[in-house]
């Protein structure tokens, strides 16, 4: 089974439109960032941007996740990504069963969302390094996430099926 990797910067919008996704295709969904270790989830409320060595434990635990929820009813997950690196170690050995969905928008729009949120840890102080770190996907579907959340999903869900139907 296929496993969806929403990914993009904090604040597109990858845990709502990621649930909505798996509630359609009726699979389980995952937020990423309910996997992250204490140490991690603490450095993000001091405002300090994660590094390359405190994702390496947190990558591999999620792509043995993405091998187990593969062999059973597929997932989608909720995931930032943002390196070519990243998502190289969460799809590992299993590309054939891991499809990227690129949620993107314009720095302004995403930090104007971000200032409306509450109650998440991600400072939006941080976001700034975000898109600075974001290597845009090659091989992902892409979608602006400049409408309504109902339009995006249809929009995801829309190219999920002519994927499919490209690859028979």
């Amino acid at each position: 089974m296929k496993v969806y990797i929403v990914m993009g910067v904090s604040g597109s919008g990858k845990t709502t439109i990621g649930r909505e996704i798996a509630s359609t295709l009726e699979i389980p969904f995952f937020d990423a960032d309910d996997y992250h270790p204490p140490a991690n989830i603490e450095k993000m409320k001091k405002g300090i941007a994660l590094n390359d060595e405190d994702r390496k434990a947190w990558l591999k635990s999620l792509a043995e996740n993405i091998d187990k929820w593969k062999d059973n009813e597929g997932a989608v997950l909720a995931c930032s990504a943002l390196k070519n690196k990243y998502r190289a170690a969460l799809s590992h050995n299993l590309k054939e069963y891991v499809v990227f969905i690129y949620l993107y928008a314009e720095y302004e729009l995403i930090y104007k969302r971000m200032m409306a949120r509450k109650g998440h840890y991600f400072k939006p102080e941080l976001l700034k390094s975000q898109f600075e770190t974001l290597e845009e996907p090659k091989n992902a579907i892409k979608v602006e996430v400049n409408k309504e959340i109902p339009e995006t999903v249809s929009e995801v869900i829309s190219k999920i099926k002519s994927e499919k139907t490209s690859t028979l």
